[in-house]
């Protein structure tokens, strides 16, 4: 009979001196100090949720939980460096066995240590976005697809496809059918890659990032000895912005967690704004259902905003039915200031008013960079812009490139660009290099081509391009595209004569330029909105020598690129689409574009769908919540939509749904007298 021997391991000393009923409030204490088990704990915007985390591993460590027995699950490398450091600011037990980080970055680590047991060696490699897209064009290849009259969807796009059905559980027939409909003809090929591919990441052994979660939920299901070893180890877990968790990532929380874990799972179902990109909010809703016996702490103390702006948030995101029930209570004095509501004529007055409003408050001591515009997509940024950059108002964009700078906007003024100035050897060769089978070298022999012709050296325009450009020696594959692109340039300049900027973007839009940005984006719905909003912009230009100046001047800040990179000055204005500003907040911000059609989203309206709209206004939720002191909504009343003509626009009915006692409107006129029906 084997004989029993405890083993005695000294009490640690307490790891930190933190008074927690003194730091925390209520709320806050009674998630921090709640015994094992499993809890959620619903912290609503600018309520300390970052705060509540630190603290409960604090509090565990003080009260005997070894580091190396907590997990720390986060959406980013930045929030868990952030937290660690937090943590070790306060405790001075050694916390390097904690495990810390991404869904991605733990399960990379457990994969490490046993990717021998799904078919991978420990030294596998792990494939960036460019490295994907290397070994997905070497399978299409070799799938020998035949792509010659319609095109076959780009490796990018093919990448994103494929991640939404990983992270979703949607069939390649349910993502084709819901998000890329004009790719359903090739469902057959794309299936053929995605085998292929799967094979050539085993052959290679590498994993692209989804692998880093579906094959470390892989592992835990068909490993039950490795499941225990992590169910052992992780006797504490704790989640991070838990409604953004998609299914793999929500498999992989109850795997670990088990039957008896210690699980505390902290997010805000109001700011549920991924769906697009797999997360799923049921798992937040219904998360006592999946955890019985399981208790929810709210935290609704919000430290950021005043009460004005709260109560109108609350009244806002109090519309959706889908919500576990809560309302923010700021914990700071009112202003005396209520969120302004501004309807303007049309999107460059709303600009006007935007800049104009920013140097008055910065006038009254209110710093540029405590300022942001927000906004629900981001052409929709494109008059805000161009009058910061008239205005002299430095500004930096946090929702990609300036809008002139965008390699699609660049393509289209790429046409334009070389029917005006014939010698344009790089506007030439960004054109052809549109066409499927043409590359470098094939677009050098187009070039030698087009300086034999009589126009190339030449201010005299042909009055037909396809009368003599059919004859070039184009690719075969590339045959029937170059026959198009002639014909479209026969469009920007009819017997000889510019057209006008806005109708020769139409033409090159429809003409050439669709069917390449659905081949080669996975957003190509935002890209050809962009576009349009090009032709918006050109509309009131008649001759586009003086459009394109307009833009080379637009696309860069004092004669020098800027790019997404931060402006020079240490003072800047924030633009930002509003799933960028997630997390952030200014003391000011202007909310934009608040149209019927603009937000909530035109796409999302014509859909009908109950789901799809709640989440809208939970992003609309979002937004109202990033401001600390003052909030500015407004939307123009008309949208000139250029080729379909001039649109009157409603307000937004996120607007409608609001309170009118919470809001203050304001009507703004021009300096040479007020008029109603002509504001500003």
């Amino acid at each position: 009979m084997a004989r029993h021997y405890t083993l005695h391991r000294p009490a640690p000393v307490s790891g930190s001196s933190i008074d927690f009923v003194a730091e925390l409030n209520d709320e806050q204490y009674a998630a921090v100090s709640s015994p094992p088990g499993r809890s959620l704990v619903i912290a609503g915007a600018g309520s300390g949720k970052t705060r509540t985390l630190i603290y409960r591993v604090a509090w565990l460590i003080d009260h005997q939980v070894e580091c190396r027995n907590i997990l720390l699950l986060t959406f980013t490398n930045k929030a868990a460096r952030e937290m660690i450091s937090r943590v070790r600011e306060r405790v001075s037990t050694d916390t390097s066995d904690l495990w810390a980080g991404t869904f991605h970055s733990i399960g990379n680590r457990i994969l490490r240590r046993h990717a021998d047991d799904i078919g991978f060696s420990k030294s596998f490699s792990i494939l960036d976005r460019d490295d994907q897209k290397s070994l997905l064009t070497a399978v299409i290849a070799a799938c020998n697809i035949d792509t010659k009259q319609k095109r076959f969807p780009k490796a990018d796009v093919l990448a994103t496809i494929f991640s939404l059905i990983e992270n979703t559980g949607e069939t390649l027939e349910d993502v084709l059918a819901t998000r890329y409909p004009y790719f359903d003809e090739w469902a057959e090929e794309i299936e053929r890659v995605r085998t292929g591919y799967a094979k050539k990441k085993l052959t290679t052994n590498s994993m692209d990032f989804d692998d880093l979660l579906v094959l470390t939920v892989k592992l835990l299901e068909e490993k039950p000895d490795v499941l225990e070893l992590y169910r052992k180890k992780f006797r504490h877990i704790l989640v991070d912005e838990y409604q953004d968790t998609n299914s793999v990532q929500s498999r992989m929380i109850d795997l670990l967690a088990g039957d008896s874990n210690s699980l505390m799972a902290v997010g805000d179902d109001a700011q549920s704004i991924y769906s697009w990109r797999g997360a799923d909010m049921e798992h937040i809703l219904t998360f006592q259902k999946r955890y019985p016996g399981s208790k929810v702490f709210k935290i609704e103390t919000n430290y950021r905003s005043v009460p004005e702006i709260l109560e109108l948030s609350n009244a806002a995101i109090r519309v959706n039915t889908a919500r576990i029930d809560k309302d923010l209570r700021s914990s700071r004095e009112a202003l005396g200031v209520k969120p302004a509501l501004v309807a303007l004529n049309d999107p460059s007055t709303q600009a006007a008013f935007v800049a104009q409003r920013m140097l008055e408050l910065r006038d009254e001591g209110i710093p540029l960079e405590e300022m942001a515009v927000l906004y629900r997509a981001h052409f929709q940024s494109l008059e805000i812009q161009m009058e910061l950059t008239l205005r002299g108002i430095p500004f930096t964009i946090t929702s990609g490139l300036r809008f002139f700078e965008q390699a699609h906007i660049k393509d289209v003024s790429a046409f334009l660009r070389f029917v005006t100035n014939r010698k344009d050897e790089v506007s030439f060769k960004r054109m052809v290099l549109l066409l499927p089978g043409i590359g470098p070298g094939g677009a050098e022999k187009l070039w030698s081509e087009w300086l034999k012709t009589e126009f190339a050296q030449r201010d005299e325009m042909p009055e037909r391009w396809s009368d003599f450009m059919l004859g070039f020696k184009a690719p075969k594959k590339a045959a029937k595209h170059w026959e198009q692109l002639c014909y479209t340039l026969d469009e920007l300049s009819p017997n000889g004569q510019l057209a006008r900027p806005s109708s020769m973007l139409f033409s090159v839009l429809e003409g050439v330029y669709d069917e390449y940005l659905k081949e080669s984006y996975d957003n190509y719905e935002n890209r050809r909105s962009d576009i349009e909003q090009l032709i918006s912009y050109g509309e009131s230009f008649d001759d586009v020598e003086e459009f394109l100046a307009q833009l080379s001047l637009m696309g860069s800040a004092d004669g020098e690129p800027t790019g997404d990179k931060k402006a020079k000055d240490d003072e800047c204005v924030v633009l930002s689409s509003i799933h960028q500003a997630k997390g952030l907040e200014w003391k000011v911000v202007f909310l934009i574009w608040l149209a019927d059609g603009q937000f909530p989203n035109g796409r999302i309206l014509e859909a009908d769908d109950d789901a799809m709209l709640e989440e809208e206004r939970r992003l609309f939720y979002v937004a109202l919540t990033r401001a600390k002191d003052e909030l500015y909504l407004s939307y123009p009343m008309i949208n000139p939509k250029s080729y379909t003509g001039e649109i009157i626009q409603r307000p937004s009915r996120f607007l409608d749904e609001c309170p009118a006692d919470l809001i203050e409107e304001w009507k703004v006129g021009s300096s040479s007298g007020w008029d109603d029906d002509e504001p500003f």
